[in-house]
């Protein structure tokens, strides 16, 4: 029975780090887990040497368990649809609805919540550095 604990949390840890991997490599990476789909839409050098700027649609679902993270730039958020309720690190927490945006600065730890009953979606557009890997989670 040890013996299959020990391959269950090699093969879990395993599927984990490819998980984190897809999360942190640089070009058209897709966050996707479970409950939140991100769709990237463009992205464009900047006339700022090694610059860039990302576009990306994000879906939650309603219960999706939040990803606590951070960028290499800043985000600026505008909410599509639903209620999403933004944790930004040092500040106090923030709802917001349809048509609203939200500011996040460089390596700010955040996260997103879906708090209504529905599809929650925002468009998020990067100001990054290039090469940099665009979404590095943090425990």
């Amino acid at each position: 029975m040890k013996k299959l604990n020990k391959n269950k949390t090699f093969f879990a840890s395993s599927i984990a780090t490819v998980g984190l991997a897809a999360l942190t490599m640089t070009g058209s990476a897709q966050l996707q887990q479970a409950g939140l789909r991100r769709t990237d839409l463009q992205r464009h050098d900047l006339g700022i040497a090694g610059q860039e700027v990302i576009q990306a649609r994000v879906e939650i679902d309603p219960g999706a368990v939040p990803v606590r993270h951070k960028h290499p730039g800043v985000e600026i958020i505008y909410v599509l649809e639903g209620l999403l309720e933004y944790q930004v690190e040092g500040e106090r927490p923030v709802t917001l609805k349809a048509g609203e945006v939200l500011f996040i600065p460089t390596g700010k730890i955040h996260s997103a919540k879906n708090v209504g009953s529905g599809n929650a979606a925002e468009l998020a557009t990067y100001v990054v550095e290039k090469g940099k890997p665009l979404i590095m989670l943090v425990k």
